[in-house]
């Protein structure tokens, strides 16, 4: 599965949880939260001030490596 910023937080998750420690690597510490499960990844990095595509390629990288 190749991960994308439209995608939800909680789909992500539910795929592989070993995402969370990149996620809150890049300063996304809410993913626990009920509400930030249904925010795409962009609309979290929107908030957090995250770029989303240097996070969907680290994310895909990662999920590559396993």
């Amino acid at each position: 599965m190749i991960i994308n910023k439209e995608m939800r937080i909680g789909d992500i998750l539910r795929y592989d949880i070993d995402v969370v420690p990149i996620l809150m690597g890049a300063g996304m510490h809410c993913v626990g939260c009920p509400s930030a499960q249904g925010e795409s990844l962009e609309q979290a990095c929107e908030i957090h001030g995250i770029d989303v595509d240097m996070l969907v390629e680290e994310i895909n990288t990662f999920l590559a490596s396993k």
